[in-house]
């Protein structure tokens, strides 16, 4: 891969231009310049650089008012299953790749390649060279974040139809650089970014230490810790303090964060600098509840642990465009380095917790199309990886765009690409029974809910294709329906009742999560919880226990929600019980996805079996699962 091929050369172009180009920008060449009619050929010593002539010069540099083209020289022959894929975000997750990728065909191998660039680079082996063909010609040229991509066929001479797949048909990925502290080992799928980022806030004032003399620190931090950081230096211009983004595994953020507060110290003892310096880390809204944990325990334990003092911002202080609160810790550097890595390591558990909680939803509903559901604010949720990302302004989550965030606030590309691969409607599916949830919420919320003459109900009733009433009177219609409101809540509380389908129930319950949590009914440690009850036959119950509790505590644990079904319950008129179900709203929603799917068990196996002499039309026998 020595050999390059030059386009979009004009026709006044001389071999001594392109010698001249070439020997200006440093790049050495084995070969004259064979100068062809609109394209030339050079050969340079050895692929890596190639590579450089390729990233400086392609799109680049100008040759007689025409911008060059530069790739690896392929003689059509040589064109097979092979492609190299270059200048790729460097923060860019492979799920994320992997997606783009597998528009176009069976990816069989996609192994990263070592580079002195920025950007990233991989090698991807096609199934067949059709897929290949057109991954080439959608993917060249396209644009990813401001980085347009550059794609160019690998020489393979050897190829053939029927090679089998590199690596045992497994997909090998190489690590690019050194191997990371904790990363997997050679041949694992290393990660471009972690999917949670550290964000953190500096003052303003110590931001030129951290860079360095024309960013010679910067650059020495991200080398040692294999981090990639931003520091968003034209965000709130005059502000006191600014953002750190850094990209990197949970150690290499870690580390980078250690190294920023003892430049920073550093600098202080430097410049006189008298006030405490704290670590302040920004985190999402929507992952602070739970690393405050049930009355400020886990926090609690953090700061023991860790002997530091922490401190979290108000709930006020949440903008549309800025959903991130600000956890300072007070303490030593090493105190506050430990304390780091706890917060952290709760933030990412709660980022996989939702994570997995949307997939399982994914499964769980049959056909639900969860881009069209509303819950993600923003112009494109559940854009694939092959359309635009809405850009937020100035100050906003910069660094939050990798990972997204969840269903009551904010979108993102990791978003857009977990909900993308799960949002077809299934075919040949009947159409899902209704199904009626009652959900009890604050009485002081109901004016919300129901909005100025009712507005907000009837536009979230169409929305969502379900029937929602709200209780004029709880009494009255606990009685009615023998239900009991939340434990410990007397009269505090109303009942939603919603009917409609499974998506219906979806689209109603998260626009009343998220209402409540916009209309801060929650308090500033309180994470949004509410409690549902769905009737089950009475038959049926003994089912969603299951034998000594088995099923209702495995219930527990794969959804994080309590599950309850009251003992010494009087069935209704209708044979029929309540099951208790608390938690947020994944939690919540997952809870009562695999009790209806308990239930759908009972009435299969309820239904009457076809007759052994075989009258009446004959039946097909069920595939086993």
């Amino acid at each position: 891969m020595n050999k390059l091929y030059i386009g979009n050369v004009s026709e006044e172009a001389s071999a001594e231009d392109l010698e001249t180009i070439f020997e200006q920008w440093k790049i050495p060449h084995s070969g004259p310049f064979l100068v062809k009619t609109g394209y030339a050929f050079v050969d340079c010593p050895d692929e890596k650089i190639a590579m450089k002539a390729i990233d400086i010069l392609s799109g680049k540099v100008e040759l007689h008012g025409k911008l060059l083209e530069v790739e690896h020289s392929v003689p059509k022959r040589q064109r097979s299953c092979k492609l190299q894929i270059r200048n790729i975000p460097p923060h860019m997750q492979w799920e994320v790749l992997d997606g783009m990728l597998a528009q176009y065909g069976t990816v069989e191998n996609c192994e990263q390649v070592n580079t002195d660039t920025d950007t990233a680079v991989v090698n991807v082996r096609y199934g067949a060279k059709d897929q290949a063909r057109l991954a080439m010609e959608k993917l060249n040229g396209f644009l990813m974040e401001n980085f347009a991509l550059k794609v160019s066929y690998i020489p393979d001479e050897t190829a053939t139809a029927d090679a089998p797949p590199l690596g045992g048909g497994r997909r090998g990925f190489v690590p690019r650089g050194p191997p990371r502290s904790g990363s997997p080992g050679l041949g694992a799928r290393p990660k471009l970014q972690s999917e949670v980022p550290l964000r953190i806030l500096v003052p303003t004032q110590f931001v030129g230490a951290i860079i360095g003399k024309e960013g010679a620190t910067i650059r020495n931090i991200t080398k040692q810790t294999h981090s990639k950081i931003d520091i968003h230096r034209k965000e709130n211009a005059g502000a006191a303090e600014k953002p750190i983004t850094v990209h990197s595994t949970p150690e290499g953020c870690s580390n980078a964060c250690r190294t920023i507060m003892e430049i920073m110290q550093k600098e202080a003892l430097d410049t006189k600098f008298t006030e405490e310096i704290p670590l302040k880390i920004l985190a999402h809204n929507n992952f602070v509840g739970r690393l405050i944990g049930k009355e400020g325990r886990n926090l609690k334990k953090i700061e023991v642990d860790t002997e530091t003092k922490i401190t979290i911002s108000p709930l006020q202080d949440l903008t549309l465009y800025n959903p991130e609160r600000t956890i300072t810790v007070k303490g030593s550097i090493e105190a506050c380095s430990r304390a780091e890595e706890e917060v952290m390591k709760k933030v990412r558990e709660s980022y996989e917790n939702d994570v997995a909680a949307m997939n399982l939803q994914s499964n769980l509903i049959p056909g639900l199309n969860l881009n069209a559901l509303g819950l993600f604010p923003g112009g494109a949720p559940g854009m694939g990886p092959s359309m635009g990302h809405n850009v937020p302004p100035p100050g906003a989550q910069g660094g939050y765009s990798s990972f997204g965030s969840s269903s009551f606030g904010g979108e993102g590309p990791f978003w857009a690409s977990v909900l993308s691969a799960s949002s077809q409607p299934l075919s040949g599916q009947g159409q899902p029974e209704s199904e009626t949830v009652h959900l009890f919420i604050p009485a002081l919320a109901v004016g919300a809910i129901i909005g100025k003459q009712g507005q907000h109900i009837k536009q979230l009733s169409r929305f969502a294709g379900a029937s929602i009433k709200i209780s004029a009177d709880e009494v009255s219609v606990v009685d009615a329906n023998q239900l009991a409101p939340p434990e410990g809540m007397d009269n505090k509380q109303r009942m939603v009742i919603i009917a409609g389908p499974p998506e219906a129930q979806f689209k109603a319950q998260g626009r009343i999560f998220g209402k409540l949590k916009e209309e801060n009914f929650f308090g500033p440690k309180e994470e949004v919880k509410l409690e549902a009850h769905i009737k089950v036959p009475s038959f049926a119950a003994g089912r969603v226990i299951g034998k000594g509790g088995k099923t209702v505590n495995e219930l527990q644990n794969l959804t994080s929600a309590e599950v309850v079904v009251p003992r010494d319950q009087t069935p209704d008129e209708n044979d029929q019980v309540i099951v208790k179900i608390t938690g947020h709203f994944y939690a919540s929603q997952l809870a009562q996805r695999k009790i209806q799917e308990i239930l759908s068990q009972v009435r299969r196996q309820q239904q009457p079996k076809p007759s052994p002499r075989g009258e009446g039309p004959p039946l097909s026998r069920p595939s086993r699962k």
